[in-house]
């Protein structure tokens, strides 16, 4: 029987039955040495729906072939483990659907906890001293924050983070800007010492390099960082206005200093 008769005979293609061929699933009886032609024999149309039905089962390759020599009763067999199997995996499925839903609902619970704090601690500061700003560019930045937490959980951003920053003590602040300082993946491309205001420094720094990674690490007086939240969204929202339409990751770090000065550094990872 040629490969179309045998294919016609079984309900499949030529291609299904050249598929099985080659993974060595059903082979056919002979190979003519001059043409190619396969050629089957009707009793193998037999395998052909152990075959079939075994893979609608989600059977593998690996499977199906020591199940092609057993009996009947040894088949079923294995449908019955494939279900016990399957069974088992749904009642895994149904476990993961309840538990997703429970974690999607306590991180939006969250996510509006950190977003009403962080919000309160912006909508209390006043950045004009420190960034010579006025209401309505401040008013433009929180709106950008809201709307981070708006798109949050279904388009979490890639290229900034509005975050709040740690209440940490002075020696862990100390210890994790050693850590960047020193990190072989960055370069300090600017800083400065004993300042004032960033406002009166700013305009050094803000120029952005297209498709850098940047971290900005402060260390300030008690009266700064008690407001790091606003401080660190803020500084970051400036310099995301004045660099529109430039592919850019910015991290914000702070904490009190140690000996009563104000420093910054921005460093750069190096590519």
């Amino acid at each position: 029987m040629t490969i179309k008769q045998f294919a016609a005979l079984c309900g499949c293609s030529t291609q299904t039955l050249r598929y099985y061929d080659k993974v060595e699933l059903l082979k056919p009886v002979e190979v003519d040495s001059w043409t190619g032609y396969r050629y089957y024999e009707e009793e193998q149309a037999l395998v052909f729906v152990k075959i079939k039905h075994l893979q609608k089962a989600g059977f593998t390759i690996e499977e199906i072939r020591p199940l092609l020599e057993a009996d009947n009763s040894t088949v079923c067999r294995a449908f019955d483990a494939k279900i016990e199997q399957t069974e088992e995996r749904l009642r895994e499925i149904r476990m993961i659907r309840a538990s997703y839903q429970s974690e999607m609902n306590e991180i939006q619970r969250k996510i509006s906890e950190v977003r009403e704090k962080i919000m309160q601690s912006m909508n209390c500061y006043d950045p004009t001293a420190e960034f010579g700003i006025g209401r309505e560019q401040y008013d433009a930045i929180c709106g950008n924050v809201e709307e981070l937490f708006d798109n949050l959980a279904a388009d979490p951003p890639k290229d900034i983070g509005y975050v709040e920053f740690g209440d940490g003590e002075a020696g862990e602040e100390e210890e994790e800007y050693l850590d960047l300082l020193h990190n072989p993946n960055y370069e300090i491309v600017y800083e400065k010492h004993s300042w004032e205001h960033v406002k009166d420094f700013f305009d050094e720094f803000d120029e952005l390099e297209d498709g850098a990674e940047y971290a900005l690490l402060f260390q300030v007086t008690e009266d700064k960082e008690r407001y790091n939240t606003a401080f660190g969204n803020t500084i970051l929202g400036i310099l995301l206005a004045r660099n529109p339409n430039k592919r850019r990751s910015l991290t914000c770090s702070m904490g009190e200093t140690a000996d009563g000065a104000n420093h910054f550094w921005l460093l750069k990872k190096k590519a």
